[in-house]
Order: structure tokens, then C-alpha cells, then sequence
């Protein structure tokens, strides 16, 4: 087995230290956190800072990711086929619908955000590109399990937390969930994942008819659902979406 390089690995556990949690840390709390020394945990800084992937705010000392990771990301983004075939179709599906548009892949245990349509008002909204969804409660997420063998069994692995009184925790009523969504060719999600948000998703298909992410709708329950079931114009919407994406990247009729 090929040995790992340490110096990398540290550089990197200071990444994700700092992509999540505080957007800003000081250096004894980075070194506390990796549990490293102050000086080895300094040297790893001023080089990610060098390369511009670190950046060091100059009241405070702290430091923050630095703008070199944001053109890295983006490169990833716009070569990554999926999601350059998604744009128009993502686009008008949330201009049809009047709600957020996600695009999701399976990625570590959850579900990667490459795209993200903001809900088109005036409401404030923040951008998830790059966040982790649940796999296990979401509609996305379920989606994916249903129909990627991979996603099914990193599924399994994952410790399924109650998110809300809503979430499927159950192993049994969990696949019975992933069975219904093959069934129908869709997934929702009911304030499972957060209180008072609905989504619904569908999965994409490439050249060889395989499952490579998921196009979902979100919004609030009352918009998204009638009743408590959601609203067969949006599923209708969704399904409409994937189909062309799936139809860009080659997989023909379905």
C-alpha cells in the first residue's frame, strides 16, 4: 500500500478545519484542534497562505480559506459535465416553479450540492454549492440510495439521527422508502431533513442509462405540498428536468 505524505495530510485536515464550524480562527485554536504545535501548525499556515489558500485577516490574526480555493472549486465546477448540462434546465425549473433547484451527487456518506438556483424573489438566500445534505433524509439523498448501488451502501454505513419528529430512521421503513421511490421514479422529503421545508427530487441518467445525481425542488411545506402530498405539478416539473439532462448527456429516450 503506497504511503501517505504527512505534511499533506495536515495541510489538509487545516483546510477542512476551516471549511466548516467558525469562518475565522486563531492559530491556538487551529494547532488545539489538530493537535499539533503552534510552530508546525504556523509552518502549515504561512505556506497554505503563500499559495493562496489560506488568507490571515490583519486585526485579528486569525486566519480564513483564501480565494484561491473559491477558483479552484469553480474550475471543478465548470468542467464537471454534469452540472454544465444541468444549467439551462435548472434554470427554468425554478423559474416554472417558483422554488430552489438543487443538483446533488453522492460524495462521502452525503450528498454533494454542485448547483444551486436561488428561489426567484427577493427573499434573502445563501448559497449552498459545496454543502453536504443528509444521504439518508433528504430527497436527494434518497434518490441516490435508490437507484446507485454505491449510494445504497455508503447509506448503510451512516448512523441515520432522528433530524426532525419526520426522519426515517428505521432500516425497514427506510428501504421501504427507497423501494416506493423506484417505484414512482421520484423522492420527497416532508419536513424530514428540516421543520417546515419539502423537497422533491428525481434522478439523473448518463449515456449508459447509469445514475450519476439528482435534481431536486425546495421550498416551504405549504408551497411544495397540498394536504400534506405534494403537488403533482411540481413532481411533473422535476421529472421534466432530469429527463432533459439525462437526454443531454446521452441517455436517450426514457
Amino acid at each position: 500500500m503506497a504511503r501517505t505524505i504527512q505534511s499533506l495530510e495536515r495541510a489538509a485536515a487545516v483546510l477542512r478545519l476551516l471549511a466548516g464550524g467558525e469562518r475565522r480562527l486563531g492559530l491556538s485554536d487551529i494547532s488545539s484542534a489538530i493537535g499539533l504545535a503552534k510552530g508546525t501548525t504556523h509552518g502549515i499556515l504561512r505556506t497554505l497562505q503563500q499559495e493562496g489558500f489560506v488568507e490571515q485577516e490583519p486585526a485579528s490574526g486569525r486566519y480564513q480559506l483564501g480565494a484561491e480555493l473559491l477558483r479552484l472549486g469553480n474550475s471543478y465546477l465548470d468542467v464537471h459535465e454534469l452540472r454544465a448540462r444541468a444549467l439551462v434546465w435548472t434554470d427554468d425549473l425554478a423559474r416554472s416553479s417558483g422554488e430552489s433547484v438543487y443538483l446533488g451527487v453522492l460524495h462521502q456518506q452525503g450528498v454533494l450540492i454542485v448547483h444551486h438556483v436561488f428561489r426567484p424573489d427577493d427573499s434573502r438566500q445563501v448559497l449552498e454549492v459545496g454543502a453536504m445534505h443528509p444521504l439518508y433524509s433528504t430527497a436527494l439523498g434518497k434518490v441516490l440510495c435508490a437507484y446507485d448501488p454505491v449510494a445504497h451502501s455508503e447509506v448503510a454505513e451512516v448512523v441515520r439521527e432522528p433530524l426532525t419528529p419526520h426522519t426515517v430512521t428505521g432500516a425497514d421503513a427506510f428501504e421501504a422508502a427507497l423501494e416506493l421511490t423506484r417505484a414512482r421514479g421520484w423522492a420527497a422529503d416532508v419536513e424530514e431533513t428540516w421543520e417546515g421545508v419539502a423537497s422533491v427530487a428525481a434522478p439523473v441518467h448518463d449515456r449508459r442509462r447509469m445514475p450519476v445525481g439528482a435534481v431536486g425542488i425546495t421550498g416551504a411545506v405549504e408551497r411544495v405540498c397540498q394536504e400534506g402530498v405534494v403537488r403533482p405539478e411540481i413532481v411533473a416539473a422535476v421529472r421534466d428536468c432530469v429527463r432533459a439532462v439525462s437526454r443531454d448527456l446521452g441517455a436517450g429516450r426514457f
